[in-house]
């Protein structure tokens, strides 16, 4: 082969090429960004829009129903969901994979202004954004001390500006503190009493407070700018406002009403007991998440010296934590796997120079792949990583077969030179073949889609780059190498390996009489494989599935949620007994942040306004998984049951894993009737719960919300010339404080609000007696003109493509996924459901479906690849097909080693397979090609299979003790983050090695049926 020529006759050239590559693959290293997974580029959309106060169904009625009708017809849509909560609507839009999201962006703007006058004037502007996992905060800090306004002043003033600062911070998020208000409390007896409105205040003000340029003027030779200033300079001049009665009197804000200069009432958010601010930061996009994080800690000490004493700034969480230990656990599993490798060889071939040429060629082409996953665009992630340990096993394979080849010819008495060349040239065409089949499996993935895709095409890309890499040492460096390392094997050896080749003697002939068994009783051989394949696929039930692998990532997330519309002092005193449930972990704690009030984190990103005073948050950190006895899911178990004694409110223990891609169980029930759809989630909700694996399950509308309903007799109301709208704002004046400007003072900005006393209408029988001003200057009370009526709402309303929707989502805790998710559907076929009434099993359940069925496809269509490139290497279409019985008898290894392990199967353990497609066969390939040739010799073909089963055992052996030693590492699960590779490792493992073994007693058998076929053929013809 002439690249085998070139690169022996020319090693200067192959080692300025090597060490170039080497150059460039250092400087892609540093220049990888970072981070857990790959870059996940999900077509989703969301549009939210704020209206204050607003009870659930008028915010569906008002906002979300038109909206939904408007963006309901966008091209590239797959579906449409709305979510209405007091204030604020949600609507989220899923287009199909392979939309272009900037454009289908566009359009949703146009379509929501177009829309915009249809919404109520006080609604909030309406946000856009595309929802993208990777703007999640990826660290937040805490400023902790006595005084919350302090803290917050010094957030806004220099911690917020100094983070910024920070190279690839995209923006900072803050939650906790207080700040400082103008409240403007009217009395209502003095308004009466001077014939005036709330209305006319709040107008006095907002008019008041202007400024702007109104044009110039000629001074001189200059052209002055005139400025006509009414700014606020002092809170003294808010009470000097001026009001105007009808009547003409002159009035100032202060004959009406009390002006306090004071503060908001604070969020509690507390970091391990302290009162605090917390600060969450995020990256900008295509930044190195362990690099921001970097330098962020790297700003902390300076920050932190600038502020008092009596301030600390702490860290609550950083992600690149887990980031940089779940990489170094991926590191770590290399090289452990690239060390056994490399005593199986020297173990082998029995050379110390021989090993040291296959050891050289390892890292050389682990750092040619990292050059190419920085030229595709990728990140270095656990996946991309895993990759290439799962591939350290296979690199080898195409160095083995060569660098064997070599030495035989150089045991033969052929020079260092002529032996490199002819040794590499020989097998080169073989080892290209065996590569592409291996890399053929990976080509199907293009017809993946969704999470799937987005997660494994980056790893497929990873491994096959790794086996490009090592194919082209294989055929350049190893054989230069050879040619100047390798001496006398047979010298260098001197006995220091003669137990092992006993060993091999005595292995070889135990396997020679097991092949001339099988082939004496080649029906028991093929009764037997039968009876191990079926009775591996009846261990499918006991092994269950699962969508991705549930890693450790030390995080858990504690929900309470007392009744709608409870106080939140009432949250604080429950919260507080969760608290002390908690403290009782504080050596595995590391961090506990306490939000009561706040909202969540994505509520807060998409503008939607914080939770209520019924909702408090505990984010815990847990100290690293070595430094700790129990695991995440343990402690997680143990909270959830010291919790339930614990009354009044609901409380949600889980695990915060960036692995897992939504709820595992999520069923949506749609119906034309809310009402109908509750009573249906009550059946649903308990019908599921009887389920083993079912764990804290919970329906969108468990929560209801007590309500006054205050109905407006118009007629009644018209008879003093009241319409709806006009009471409807008078009553809301009075129960909420109005934003009517902002007041700025040294440079800083507060809202000035106007309300009336909290204590004027702290009751029903106050809000009845409530005096509505008519326009003719008539005090009419509110039940006058109007009916009370307390009921009970729902507090959130859903609706999914443009139906009343319900989601019923549950955890899966001590079973697998698939068997909890087939019971379910089982359960609810057996259900009595109205007309127009349906359930459909999302969340991971349904991701999980769909991504099993593409890549079963994907599987068949590399099953049917592989054996394309072994019919063109072979010419000869029976050849590849005894090769593919490999392939069968590979699935009684994998389920018996998922069985023994207790691994359900995942998609990730799915690629495993796929790539066990493209590996099993070349032990197959080794073994007929060899019979082939014997048999061209004029050997009989029963000598030829004996002797080739004898000279192959060795070579055969090598390449699947590399591959499998190799993947040990990940298959024990070693380290932070590798639960994501150890189904894949178990996978190839077991598979390969079961394979392995069948490969060279199966595969002989089956040689024999088909060539008896292909004879009798053959004499027919003739």
């Amino acid at each position: 082969m002439r690249l085998v020529e070139t690169s022996v006759k020319r090693p200067v050239g192959v080692i300025m090429i090597v060490l170039a590559i080497i150059a460039t693959g250092f400087v892609s290293v540093q220049n990888l960004a970072i981070d857990l997974l790959p870059d996940i580029d999900l077509p989703v959309a969301v549009v939210s829009v704020s209206y204050e106060e607003a009870a659930p169904e008028d915010v569906e009625r008002q906002i979300s129903e038109p909206l939904e009708q408007a963006l309901g017809t966008i091209e590239g849509i797959d579906s449409i969901q709305t979510q209405s909560n007091t204030g604020s609507s949600t609507v989220i839009m899923m287009f199909d994979m392979g939309t272009n999201l900037d454009n289908a962006l566009l359009e949703v703007r146009e379509r929501v202004d177009q829309v915009r006058p249809m919404l109520p004037d006080d609604a909030g502007d309406a946000n856009v954004l595309r929802f993208n996992p990777n703007q999640m905060p990826i660290m937040a800090v805490s400023l902790s001390g006595e005084d919350l306004v302090q803290l917050q002043d010094l957030a806004d003033d220099q911690v917020i500006p100094a983070l910024e600062r920070q190279s690839g911070v995209a923006d900072v998020t803050m939650e906790g503190g207080q700040s400082r208000v103008i409240d403007v409390t009217l009395d209502e007896s003095k308004l009466m009493q001077y014939g005036v409105s709330a209305q006319d205040v709040m107008e006095s003000l907002g008019g008041a407070n202007q400024a702007g340029s109104v044009g110039t003027v000629r001074s001189g030779d200059e052209n002055l700018q005139v400025r006509v200033d009414g700014t606020y300079q002092s809170v003294e001049e808010i009470e000097e406002t001026i009001v105007q009665t009808e009547q003409g009197s002159i009035l100032h804000v202060s004959d009406l009403a009390t002006v306090e200069d004071t503060f908001t009432t604070p969020d509690t958010t507390l970091v391990n007991g302290q009162d605090a601010v917390v600060l969450s930061l995020m990256r900008q996009s295509g930044t190195n998440t362990v690099e921001v994080s970097d330098n962020v800690l790297d700003s902390m000490d300076e920050i932190e010296a600038s502020l008092p004493g009596d301030v600390e700034l702490d860290l609550v969480y950083d992600t690149s934590e887990f980031i940089r230990l779940s990489i170094n656990s991926v590191v770590q599993n290399i090289l452990l796997g690239g060390l056994f490798a490399i005593l199986v060889l020297l173990l082998f071939l029995k050379s110390l120079r021989a090993t040291i040429v296959i050891g050289v060629s390892i890292p050389i082409a682990i750092i040619a792949t990292f050059s190419l996953i920085y030229f595709t665009g990728e990140t270095l992630n656990i996946l991309t990583m895993g990759g290439l340990a799962l591939g350290i096993g296979m690199m080898v394979d195409s160095s083995i077969v060569i660098l064997e080849n070599i030495v035989s010819y150089r045991q033969r008495g052929y020079s260092k030179f002529e032996a490199a060349k002819l040794g590499a040239s020989e097998l080169a065409p073989a080892v290209i073949a065996s590569t592409t089949t291996t890399l053929v499996v990976f080509l199907p993935m293009v017809f993946v889609s969704g999470i799937a895709a987005e997660l494994f095409i980056p790893l497929a890309t990873t491994v096959a780059f790794a086996l490009i890499a090592a194919l082209v040492v294989s055929i350049t460096l190893v054989p230069m190498l050879s040619s100047k390392l390798l001496v006398d094997v047979n010298q260098e050896s001197n006995k220091r390996r003669y137990w092992f080749d006993r060993f091999l003697e005595r292995l070889a002939n135990g396997y020679e009489r097991v092949l001339k068994q099988a082939l004496r009783l080649r029906k028991t051989t093929l009764f037997v494989t039968l009876l191990l394949l079926v009775g591996s696929l009846l261990l499918i039930p006991f092994i269950g599935s699962e969508f991705i692998p549930e890693g450790d990532q030390g995080q858990i997330s504690v929900d309470v949620e007392t009744p709608a519309g409870s106080q939140a002092e009432r949250t604080e005193e429950i919260a507080m007994e969760v608290d002390e449930v908690i403290s009782e972990y504080d050596d595995i704690i590391r961090i506990n942040n306490l939000s009561i009030a706040g909202g969540d984190m994505m509520s807060g990103m998409m503008g939607m306004g914080g939770g209520g005073g019924n909702s408090a948050n505990f984010t815990l950190e847990l100290v690293p998984a070595s430094d700790r006895d129990m695991t995440t899911e343990d402690l997680v178990q143990e909270l959830s049951e010291n919790t339930t004694h614990i009354a009044g409110a609901d409380i949600n223990v889980s695990a915060m894993d960036d692995m897992q891609m939504g709820d595992p169980i999520s069923i949506e029930l749609q119906g034309p009737e809310h009402d109908v759809l509750n009573e249906l989630s009550t059946d649903v909700l308990a019908e599921i719960e009887e389920i083993d694996g079912i764990y804290s399950p919970s329906t969108s509308i468990d929560e209801v919300q007590p309500q006054l309903d205050i109905q407006v007799d118009s007629e009644v109301a018209a008879r003093y010339g009241l319409a709806d709208a006009l009471v409807m704002n008078q009553v809301e004046t009075r129960m909420s404080s109005q934003t009517v400007m902002r007041y700025r003072e040294d440079g800083n900005e507060m809202d000035v609000r106007v309300q009336y006393p909290e204590e004027d209408y702290d009751t029903i029988a106050d809000i009845r007696n409530m005096m509505i001003q008519s326009p003719m200057g008539m005090q009419v009370p509110l039940h006058e003109i109007a009916s009370l009526e307390h009921t009970q709402a729902p507090a959130n309303l859903q609706r999914g493509n443009q139906q009343p929707l319900v989601t019923i989502s549950s955890d899966v805790v001590g079973a697998d996924l698939g068997t909890v998710s087939s019971e379910i559907e089982e359960r609810l076929d057996g259900m009595d459901w109205p007309d127009e009434y349906t359930y459909s099993i999302g969340g991971q359940a349904e991701d999980m479906e769909e991504a099993f069925g593409e890549l079963a496809l994907v599987l068949l269509l590399s099953i049917f690849l592989v054996y394309v490139v072994m019919a063109v290497q072979f010419e000869n279409f029976l050849m590849p097909f005894i090769i593919m019985f490999s392939l069968p008898v590979s699935i009684i290894g994998v389920l018996f080693g998922y069985f023994i392990t207790g691994t359900p199967l995942s998609i990730v353990g799915f690629i495993g397979i796929i790539m066990l497609a493209g590996i099993v066969v070349n032990n197959a390939i080794v073994l007929v090609d060899y019979t082939n040739i014997l048999r061209r010799r004029e050997i009989d073909r029963y000598d030829a299979i004996i002797e080739a089963g004898r000279s192959r055992l060795r070579p055969i052996l090598m390449t699947t003790l590399t591959t499998v030693l190799a993947m040990i590492p990940l298959g024990l699960g070693l380290g932070e983050g590798a639960e994501m590779q150890q189904p894949m490792a178990v996978t190839v493992i077991f598979g390969l090695t079961i394979a392995s073994i069948f490969t060279l007693v199966l595969i002989p058998v089956i040689y024999t049926y088909v060539d008896n076929v292909s004879t009798k053929w053959k004499n027919r013809k003739a």
